[in-house]
Formats: C-alpha cells, sequence, structure tokens
C-alpha cells in the first residue's frame, strides 16, 4: 500500500485517495501476477480488493475478505464539514512527531490498541513498522494516514462493486472484534455477493492475522484448494 512501510510517500501538495489503492493493485496483478489470482484483504485492504474484484470480475479466481466490507455507512455524514476538517488535518499531518525512545515502547503501544496481540508478535511488527532516527523511532507510515479523506464512506457505491464479484468469497470474521459492524448489517452485506461463504474465527478480534495466524492461514489453504 502506497504510504505504507517501506514503500514511498506521496509528494508535497499530494494525498491517498481510496481508489489509488485500488489502481494500485490492479497494477501489481498486472505486472507480477500469474494467470490463476487469489487476493486476500483486510479491512481498508479487503475494501480495496473487493472494489478491484468487481471491477475486474473476470481475474481473481477467489478473494478473502477479512472484515473487509467495509465501515458503517456514512451517506448522512456532513461532507462540507469533512471537508473542512480535512483542509485542517491534512496541513498539519506532517509536523514532526515525537520519536519512541525504544522499540518495547513501540511495542506497548500496539498491544495498547490491540489487547489480544501477544508480546513477541508485537515487538517483531515494531522492529518492522518503524524506522529509526534521532531521540529513538517512529513508525514508517506516512503520517497522513491519520487524517480522515474528504470523502465518506457509501454503502450504496460499495455494493456496485460487491454485486459484480463473479469468484468465490470467503468472509471471515474475529469472534471478538470490537470494530465489526452489526450481525443484520454484515448479513445484508454479504447478501450482495454472488458466492460468499462466510466463516467466524473464535478467538480472534478485527486482526485475526495476529490473534490466529495459523487458523486465518488454513481457512486460506482451503480457498485456494478449492
Amino acid at each position: 500500500m502506497r504510504g505504507h512501510g517501506d514503500s514511498d510517500w506521496v509528494g508535497p501538495g499530494g494525498y491517498y485517495y481510496f481508489m489509488d489503492y485500488v489502481a494500485d493493485l490492479d497494477d501489481v496483478i498486472r505486472q507480477l501476477a500469474r494467470t490463476r489470482v487469489i487476493v486476500v484483504g483486510h479491512s481498508m485492504g479487503g475494501s480495496v480488493a473487493s472494489y478491484w474484484a468487481g471491477a475486474r470480475p473476470d481475474r481473481p479466481a477467489a478473494v478473502a475478505l477479512l472484515e473487509g466490507l467495509g465501515p458503517p455507512d456514512q451517506a448522512e455524514v456532513d461532507v462540507a464539514a469533512r471537508a473542512a476538517r480535512w483542509f485542517d488535518d491534512w496541513r498539519g499531518a506532517r509536523r514532526e512527531w515525537k520519536p519512541m525512545e525504544s522499540l518495547e515502547v513501540a511495542a506497548a503501544r500496539l498491544r495498547r490498541n490491540d489487547p489480544l496481540l501477544a508480546e513477541p508478535l508485537a515487538l517483531r511488527l515494531a522492529e518492522h513498522g518503524t524506522r529509526s532516527v534521532d531521540g529513538g523511532f517512529v513508525w514508517k507510515h506516512d503520517p497522513l494516514h491519520r487524517t480522515q479523506g474528504p470523502y465518506p464512506f457509501r454503502r450504496d457505491f460499495a455494493a456496485q462493486f460487491w454485486r459484480r464479484i463473479a469468484c468465490p468469497v470467503l468472509v471471515v470474521d474475529g469472534a471478538d472484534s470490537q470494530l465489526n459492524l452489526p450481525l443484520a448489517e454484515r448479513a445484508a452485506r454479504r447478501a450482495e455477493l454472488r458466492n460468499p461463504h462466510h466463516v467466524v474465527v473464535p478467538g480472534a478480534g478485527h486482526m485475526m492475522m495476529r490473534h490466529q495466524p495459523a487458523a486465518v492461514a488454513a481457512l486460506i489453504r482451503e480457498l485456494v484448494a478449492r
């Protein structure tokens, strides 16, 4: 994902618009993928994968969406007020961050936001997700990602992509997720898919691949085998 990890940040005046990620995925697949393509996406990455699969219905053999059918509908959001907040947040997002004094502090922050995350894995993620600077460590991702973009999520817009997905879709939820949608809304969104298969992973929250990696991997292997 552009602006995450070791990928480049957008230049001055630029921003990360959602469809940029979808276009990036399309281009990566065009350049690198084999004939048979199975795409797995988590959270926002799941939305990216679902939009791409709907835009290119003849391309994927299967898609796995790990709590990836979008956030709550924001059709009633005051878009003018949201845009005004975005102006201000965007302008100040790249001001200098205060470094974290150690990787252990970075790992503790990850665990504070994800109580199910085990300490050894938190430290490993901190090692990969930070870079060293004078005075300690900062996160690698572009601070612009901390801002809320100007365009709210619209369920009706997303559903136009979901309905066009022709391949099987594995939809995975974490049983202990604090970020998932109400059961009825989840079911309604799955109903927009032609060929969904829904699984709930016990003992997993929203970051299920951290909490139950073997179980999530097994589900993806089963999808590949089918």
